[in-house]
């Protein structure tokens, strides 16, 4: 399984709270997670299916942002944190 995760700014816009999601492609793991909560895609991903600038994931240990094309496929991992990558001061 799959734990994945959102952060509390997050949930200030979409309501959606921790889940187990089945092992599989970082693809597979997001589709389950947008089946669970629709309205978190579009807020994610842009018309491209590639994470919107405002958006990191943190797949296990590594950070994901941007360009999705060499992640699709990952697999093995365990946890998936979705989170807004803020900036500033």
């Amino acid at each position: 399984m799959v734990r994945v995760s959102v952060t509390d700014n997050l949930q200030r816009h979409v309501h959606c709270r921790d889940l187990n999601v089945e092992e599989g492609s970082l693809a597979d793991v997001l589709n389950d997670v947008f089946a669970q909560w629709p309205e978190l895609e579009p807020y994610v991903l842009n018309e491209q299916k590639q994470l919107r600038p405002h958006i990191m994931l943190a797949v296990d240990q590594s950070l994901v942002q941007g360009n999705l094309k060499d992640w699709r496929s990952h697999r093995g991992f365990h946890r998936l944190h979705i989170m807004q990558a803020l900036s500033g001061g």
